[in-house]
């Protein structure tokens, strides 16, 4: 889950979100090295005697780029990373809402394996049949073994109409080969129909940029429709941007807070809403896919008491990443924050257990659905 963006400046003496950006970053930068003043000498040394007596061919933006890189990696948190030009534009493209690939989230697990988060509702990998939870052991043949998750996905994207090849396992089953065509992902993230009984369906797969304001814009279509009681669908919901997240549960939250990040220093700013009242019983879809700003959102419904959640145990990454620009074309993405529910629980690592847990007996968990729309009946019988 991302924050926004910080420019070079910022970046270099920046706090977590509005608790204390400085001007003359600078400054603070110099200021931080003057513990280990040697550090950063011996940092410019470096990169000056690879330049001057290193015998085989260099590329300077390679040295700054590994150096770059080495600093992040120390940290061994899979959700840090340093953002070359390629990764950069893959990230800002997907976050507003389109990018080229086959359509899937990654992450990595502890033991350094990556794992599919989820794949994108109507894209290729959707349409190949790969699920969340699936391993992906190699790419084009080749072993993935060394690698971050930056890289793994950079071998997954292309140029719309080329196909590659992802080795995947899942479960105990044997790794089976899946040849992908890579397409233009456009991240449609909100879809919405009216059931029967006058229950609104709305799924979410994604929170980019648009997330909030066309939730709001299906929300209304359906109240318009007559809709008197919703089920919100997080399964396989990777998250994304806070802000997104936030503004979608200010449509479902009762009036105070719905998620608090507190930053390294114990800063804490609440996001909150402003909402009367829901107005109309609420169930919510969740699974093991769903992570990061839909548990922000499930976690206030659930904390609130404005609906109840069905489904499977949620992914549990309950941190929050910055974005910080380097140049116009490279950035440096940190875990700045932690993020609590509105009872003060932390997820993280841990994630969120539905009110009622119902195991998906097909690929579709067709059965979650109807045990969510069967509680909705009730409600509106009782009411």
């Amino acid at each position: 889950m991302f924050k926004k963006k910080y420019t070079a400046p910022q970046m270099l003496g920046v706090f977590f979100l509005s608790l204390g950006v400085f001007s003359g970053g600078t400054y603070y930068l110099i200021k931080d090295w003057i513990g280990d003043p040697g550090a950063l000498f011996q940092i410019v040394r470096t990169m000056h005697l690879i330049q001057r007596h290193y015998v085989g061919e260099t590329d300077r933006k390679a040295i700054y780029d590994g150096a770059l890189k080495g600093m992040v990696k120390v940290l061994n948190d899979p959700y840090s990373s340093y953002l070359d030009n390629q990764d950069f534009a893959a990230l800002s493209t997907m976050t507003e809402g389109h990018f080229g690939g086959v359509g899937m989230v990654m992450g990595q697990q502890k033991d350094g394996r990556f794992v599919v988060v989820s794949p994108i509702e109507d894209t290729p990998a959707f349409q190949a049949g790969i699920k969340a939870g699936d391993i992906l052991l190699k790419i084009d043949g080749n072993d993935l073994s060394g690698q971050n998750l930056n890289q793994v996905v950079k071998q997954i994207r292309g140029e719309d109409g080329s196909q590659v090849t992802l080795t995947l396992q899942r479960g105990n089953e044997e790794p089976k080969d899946i040849t992908v065509t890579r397409s233009d992902i456009k991240l449609k993230s909100v879809y919405g129909r009216m059931d029967e009984g006058h229950i609104g369906y709305i799924r979410v797969t994604n929170f980019n940029e648009d997330t909030a304001r066309d939730f709001g814009t299906k929300l209304q279509e359906l109240k318009d429709q007559g809709m008197e009681a919703l089920v919100l669908d997080l399964r396989d919901n990777p998250g994304g941007l806070l802000e997104s997240g936030v503004g979608v549960a200010r449509y479902l939250v009762p009036k105070g807070p719905i998620v608090s990040v507190t930053d390294k220093d114990g800063n804490t700013q609440t996001e909150s809403s402003t909402l009367e009242s829901v107005g109309f019983p609420l169930a919510v879809l969740v699974n093991h896919g769903t992570a990061s700003a839909a548990e922000i959102v499930s976690g206030a419904i659930q904390d609130t008491g404005s609906g109840r959640l069905f489904g499977g145990k949620t992914y549990g990454k309950g941190v929050v990443q910055n974005i910080f620009l380097l140049s116009n074309k490279t950035a440096v993405k940190l875990t700045v924050a932690r993020y609590y529910t509105p009872s003060g629980r932390s997820i993280d690592k841990v994630g969120i257990t539905p009110d009622q847990v119902v195991e998906a007996t097909d690929e579709e968990g067709t059965n979650q659905l109807q045990a969510a729309e069967a509680y909705l009946r009730s409600q509106l019988q009782n009411n």
